[in-house]
C-alpha cells in the first residue's frame, strides 16, 4: 500500500479527487491536506463579494468529497517538505509520510511595504477572504459615505472595483472607490481590452491612478511612492500572486519567482514523486502566466500522471494554452470578453462568463454544496 498525499484541494486537483477510487484501486492509500473543508473557485470570487453568487455556489466540499470516496482528510497547512525523507511537517506539528505527493496550495497575495496588520485590509487570497471582506462594507456602508481602495491593476483589482461598486448600488448607498493600479491599468494587455474596462469603471465614478505605487499602510492611510498619501476605510489587495514559501524554505528546486520547479508532466525536475499543480507550480522551460485557465487544464493531466506514477504507466505532457479566454465580470451584470484579437463588451459577455463557470462547477460539485 502506497501512501498519496494532495496538498490544497484547489481546481488541478479536483479531476484526481473525483475519481479517487482509481487510485485507491491500484493499492493507494489517499489524503488530503487543506486548511479549509472548503476550496473557492477563484472565478466566481467577485461575484461573491457583490452578492451575485451565494457562498455555496461557488465553492467545493472538498473534505466530504474525499471522504466520500474512501480517502482521509487532514485540515492542516504543510510547512515544510522533507523530499528525502518523504515526509510533510504540518503548521501542527504532526508528520505525514508520502510514497506520491501534489500540491495544489494555490498562491499569496504580496503586501506592499512591511506587513502591517489592520481588520480593514482584506488580501483576496484565499478567496474566503472577500466573504469577511463583503461582511466588514454590509455593517458599514450605512454609516457614512466609505473610501474603498483596491491595490492591484491586473484584472482581479478590475473586477474588485467593479463589483464593490455593485455592493454599494444594490444598498443604495455611494462609495468613493479607487482603483491603485500601479505602474498601468491592464500593463499587460492590449489597449482594445484596456479601454473598455477604463470607460466602464469611469462611468461608475471608480478613481483610477496610474503611475504610482504603495510603499507602505499606517493607520488606514496608504503612502505612495510620490510622497502623497491616500486614506481609506477598507482595502482589498489584488497586487500580483507570489507562490508559497514553504517549497523554498524546504530547499526544493524553485523557479525565478519560487513554484515549485516541474517539467512537462508537472513532477519536481528533482523528485519524480512529487507533483503540483495551478499557481504553486514554475514550468521548466516556460513561464506560464498565473490565470485560473492553466490549472484547470492541469487538472486531467495530473489525474492521469498521478494515476500513471502509480501503475508504471507512460505520463502526458501539459501543452499551456497560449491563446486562452479571459471574460471580466465588471459588476453592473455586463462583462468584457477577451481571446486572441477578438474584444466586446455587454451583458452577453457576463452570461457567457457566468455559464461557463456554473458549468464548472456543477462538474465537481458532487458533495451537495447548493443545498447547504
Amino acid at each position: 500500500m502506497r501512501n498519496v498525499v494532495f496538498v490544497g484541494g484547489g481546481h488541478a486537483h479536483l479531476t484526481a479527487l473525483l475519481h479517487l477510487q482509481d487510485l485507491r484501486d491500484n493499492n493507494a492509500q489517499v489524503t488530503l491536506i487543506s486548511p479549509s473543508a472548503y476550496h473557492y473557485y477563484s472565478g466566481m470570487g467577485p461575484g461573491m463579494l457583490s452578492g451575485w453568487y451565494q457562498p455555496r455556489e461557488v465553492r467545493f466540499h472538498v473534505k466530504k468529497m474525499v471522504e466520500d470516496r474512501g480517502a482521509s482528510f487532514i485540515e492542516d497547512a504543510v510547512t515544510r517538505v522533507d523530499p528525502e525523507n518523504r515526509t510533510l511537517l504540518l503548521g501542527s506539528g504532526r508528520t505525514v509520510p508520502y510514497d506520491i505527493v501534489s500540491f495544489n496550495t494555490g498562491s499569496e497575495i504580496p503586501f506592499p511595504g512591511p506587513e502591517l496588520v489592520q481588520d480593514n485590509i482584506f488580501r483576496v487570497k484565499p478567496i474566503v477572504n472577500l466573504l469577511s471582506a463583503r461582511d466588514y462594507l454590509l455593517r458599514r456602508i450605512a454609516d457614512r459615505r466609505l473610501h474603498i481602495v483596491v491595490i492591484g491593476g491586473g484584472p482581479a483589482g478590475v473586477e474588485l472595483a467593479g463589483n464593490v461598486w455593485k455592493i454599494a448600488d444594490d444598498a443604495g448607498r455611494r462609495l468613493q472607490i479607487t482603483l491603485l493600479a500601479g505602474t498601468r491599468l491592464l500593463k499587460h494587455f492590449p489597449d482594445k481590452v484596456r479601454t473598455p474596462c477604463y470607460r466602464s469603471l469611469a462611468e461608475r465614478a471608480v478613481a483610477i491612478v496610474e503611475g504610482r505605487h504603495v510603499l507602505r499602510a499606517a493607520d488606514s492611510t496608504f503612502v505612495l511612492d510620490d510622497g502623497s498619501v491616500i486614506p481609506f476605510d477598507m482595502a482589498l489587495l489584488a497586487t500580483g500572486v507570489t507562490p508559497p514559501a514553504m517549497f523554498r524554505r524546504s530547499g526544493l528546486l524553485v523557479g525565478e519567482d519560487g513554484g515549485l520547479l516541474v517539467n512537462s508532466f508537472l513532477q519536481s525536475v528533482r523528485y519524480p514523486e512529487i507533483f503540483g499543480g495551478g499557481d504553486c507550480i514554475s514550468l521548466e522551460h516556460d513561464r506560464l502566466p498565473r490565470v485560473g485557465v492553466q490549472a484547470v487544464r492541469e487538472n486531467p493531466v495530473l489525474y492521469h500522471n498521478l494515476l500513471a506514477s502509480l501503475r508504471g504507466g507512460v505520463m502526458q505532457p501539459f501543452s499551456p494554452q497560449r491563446t486562452y479566454l479571459l471574460i471580466f465580470n465588471m459588476g453592473n451584470g455586463r462583462g468584457i470578453f477577451w481571446r486572441g484579437n477578438i474584444v466586446w463588451e455587454g451583458r452577453l459577455a457576463f452570461r457567457l462568463k457566468d455559464y461557463i463557470d456554473r458549468k464548472f462547477m456543477r462538474k465537481f460539485q458532487v458533495s451537495g454544496e447548493l443545498t447547504e
